[in-house]
């Protein structure tokens, strides 16, 4: 855990160095550009040595390697069709079953993803670096490692939509669902989000929300036919987070403070409030389907984005620190919660192992 921490706090510290919206000089590099680069370089590769460096860290990394081994066999795997090409492209180049190759090259793409989207996206940058970190975005990538390369490739693909680019978005979309399916459902659920919706299409959507709390055998069986391989398993019992439904719902007391004033003239805010409010009728009227948070966290990671801008909007500099502090405090208890469950099952990130020090378990394959 003191490895963890000690990372986090020291990445927080160079991200403080990091003006993304310094002016630009058309000709040579000013001291804040070099320093932008200097200290991001190091961010990422702090963040990368820690991720590509891990052995059997990470709730399904084992199940990972055996899927690796399977996919490499030409044997039956749930996982998508890139997933199973990276394999066999990486194990056929390497010569051997380089299944530590795999997770670093998933690493060194999800946080190069990352880390450009908050650069260019963000505000302020320290404070949405903070908040990636806090909230356990990197930690979390341990595990469900193709999940958290389509959370990457959906949060930066954000600027294409506020763009109207919508070919770029749409493409970036589908490549990234041959990593993930799930990604898909960002493209209607993007969209949606970026409508400037009028009072009463918001009540017909209110009005439709509530068919989730009757029609929710027709609904599993939707989701059963797009995932096949959910049937009959644990997956189908549902279940949702009270931390995420606070999160949002206290994202969404903050927004409306500023809702008449800025976020509804403001197109981008508003995208972000649509995809907050989006994520809070989810977790609340959709506990039911199966991994609600994984669709949830498409919308919520645009927190780290959208709260250091409302913060920003802020005129009155007391109460603007005050919103600074209380995010910044909130912050750091979620992280404190969630390293102090570092150990448990379905997270499993502790003990930290690397494979300079410690050898891979058996996976099933091995046993047979």
């Amino acid at each position: 855990m003191i490895l963890y921490i000690t990372v986090a706090v020291g990445t927080v510290l160079l991200a403080c160095m990091i003006n993304n919206r310094c002016e630009l000089q058309p000709y040579g590099i000013t001291r804040q550009q070099m320093c932008n680069r200097v200290s991001i370089l190091a961010v990422f590769l702090i963040l990368f040595a820690l991720s590509a460096c891990r052995q059997n860290v990470g709730n399904d990394y084992a199940k990972y390697v055996e899927f690796m081994h399977l996919a490499n066999c030409n044997a039956y795997v749930p996982t998508e069709a890139g997933f199973n090409l990276l394999v066999k492209i990486i194990y056929g180049i390497s010569g051997f079953e380089n299944y530590l190759l795999v997770f670093a090259v998933y690493a060194f793409v999800t946080i190069s993803l990352f880390l450009l989207a908050i650069y260019e996206q963000s505000d302020d940058f320290p404070m949405t670096y903070f908040l990636f970190m806090a909230m356990g975005y990197y930690f979390q990538a341990f595990s469900t490692v193709r999940y958290y390369l389509a959370l990457a490739i959906a949060f930066y693909s954000m600027k294409f939509v506020l763009r109207k680019q919508w070919r770029r978005f749409i493409l970036l979309v589908i490549l990234g669902s041959f990593f993930h399916k799930s990604l898909l459902v960002v493209l209607p659920l993007y969209f949606l989000a970026s409508i400037a919706w009028k009072k009463w299409q918001l009540i017909l959507i209110g009005l439709f929300c509530t068919t989730f709390l009757f029609l929710q055998d027709f609904y599993l069986k939707v989701v059963v036919f797009l995932y096949p391989t959910y049937e009959d398993t644990e997956y189908l019992e549902g279940g949702t987070s009270y931390i995420n439904i606070l999160r949002c719902a206290a994202a969404l007391v903050l927004s409306l403070m500023y809702y008449r004033k800025t976020i509804q003239k403001d197109e981008r805010l508003r995208f972000y409030f649509y995809l907050n409010l989006g994520a809070l009728v989810l977790y609340v009227f959709c506990s039911f389907l199966p991994i609600i948070s994984r669709i949830g966290y498409y919308l919520t990671i645009s927190h780290i984005l959208f709260l250091p801008a409302l913060i920003k909007e802020t005129e009155n500099e007391k109460l603007r620190r005050l919103l600074r502090l209380a995010v910044i405090l909130a912050a750091i208890f979620y992280f404190a919660v969630f390293m102090s469950r570092a150990y448990n099952d379905g997270i499993l990130l502790l003990p930290y192992k690397t494979f300079f020090f410690h050898d891979m378990v058996n996976i099933l394959s091995d046993m047979n």
